[in-house]
């Protein structure tokens, strides 16, 4: 009882400060797109039966590329609601535009690191040769709009150091083309090498802007426009980051309530800064925060996301919030275990459903939109 108490309270407090709108505003933001992870089912059997407990991670257990199917069933789901101006639902796809080349790296005897558009990367994996122009297909009928996550999902500096150490589980995974598996608990590695944008010194950090150079350029490359939105991987950046995304497009960065600030000094981690909907920074970008979750493949099996979820929506539009969902991509992955996906899939149309259901006057929109709705807006609800 005190539990439910105490994240009540918390849903509520979430939403008290910075923008407001009457509008009843449903942005969907899924992390994650366009990097690997498990590799295939048969590497995440193999891992099994040498002991590590990739079971125990749900997005080793599930996540992967995803495929032509992934897509093509996700986009029937989407599709099949309509908001109050006959806009259908709508994924903000955070997405990651390269991979490693393990070839490259592997023959430079991981000497100096190599990476490949993520385009090449899906040549690499079966059931994949539709994925870019089904991306392309979603953008063009608004129901999947990628936004930049990063050049890759990787800390590229400690993996570097780690194959170089040619530690077990680093040198196990990139057998298979992986730079992530769960191989126990390390305090070492918490994160394994996805906190891409964790630094512990200013040339670190400095290197940290030619990689952010490289992703939103190739970002551009791909789909023919500049991202308005950025999240960091883990939501670990450093503010200094920020000005070199504004001078590349990024209006609005993506996140939850806090930012971990990696301290640039070695081994001292990260500071926790707090943000609130719609606040501006010291270069006018205005920071999201997420306030909703339907994440059904990291939840405890007992826990019921379509009801959280549901919950959370309505304290954000009571506090006169937009509802920002989170809703990574592990959820709609089946490339590894398809009755994950189809699932998952199921209880993302009753949530689509329940929303235009309880609120008739839903809107649909993407974190670009929102973001250029609250520059825009000059009534007494613009409040920031």
């Amino acid at each position: 009882m005190i539990t439910r108490i105490r994240q009540k309270i918390t849903r509520n407090l979430l939403n008290i400060p910075g923008w407001r709108t009457d509008r009843r505003i449903v942005v969907i933001e899924s992390d994650d797109w366009g990097t690997i992870r498990m590799a295939s089912k048969e590497a995440y059997n193999y891992f099994m039966s040498i002991g590590y407990p990739v079971d125990k991670c749900p997005y080793n257990r599930f996540d992967a590329l995803e495929s032509n199917d992934d897509l093509e069933l996700l986009f029937e789901v989407l599709t099949s609601v309509k908001d109050v101006n006959g806009n259908p639902a709508v994924i903000t796809a955070n997405s990651l535009v390269a991979n490693p080349d393990f070839s490259k790296i592997k023959a430079d005897r991981f000497e100096n690191y190599y990476f490949e558009p993520i385009t090449t990367t899906l040549q690499k994996y079966p059931n994949h040769d539709k994925v870019y122009k089904l991306v392309k297909d979603g953008i063009e009928h608004k129901v999947f709009k990628p936004q930049f996550h990063g050049r890759e999902h990787l800390n590229v500096h400690r993996w570097m150091e780690a194959l170089l150490r040619r530690e077990r589980s680093v040198i196990e995974a990139f057998n298979w083309n992986m730079f992530s598996v769960h191989a126990g608990n390390d305090p070492g590695n918490r994160l394994e090498f996805m906190d891409a944008l964790y630094c512990e010194n200013r040339d670190q950090l400095n290197q940290l802007s030619g990689v952010l150079d490289d992703g939103v350029k190739i970002f551009r490359q791909l789909w023919g426009y500049d991202s308005k939105s950025f999240i960091a991987n883990c939501y670990i950046w450093n503010k200094e980051l920020e000005p070199f995304l504004k001078s590349n497009g990024v209006e609005y960065i993506q996140g939850v309530v806090y930012q971990n600030a990696p301290l640039l000094r070695e081994g001292m981690g990260n500071s926790r800064i707090f943000h609130y909907q719609g606040q501006r920074n010291s270069v006018g970008q205005r920071y999201f925060v997420r306030n909703a979750f339907f994440e059904p493949s990291v939840a405890r099996p007992a826990f019921d996301s379509l009801s959280d979820c549901l919950k959370r929506v309505s304290t954000a539009f009571f506090w006169e919030k937009p509802a920002i969902i989170s809703s990574h991509r592990l959820n709609y992955i089946g490339f590894i275990d398809p009755e994950n996906r189809d699932r998952n899939l199921k209880t993302l149309k009753k949530l689509l459903s329940g929303i235009k259901q309880r609120w008739p006057q839903v809107e649909f929109m993407t974190s670009d939109q929102l973001g250029d709705l609250m520059n825009g807006m000059k009534d007494q609800h613009c409040n920031a």
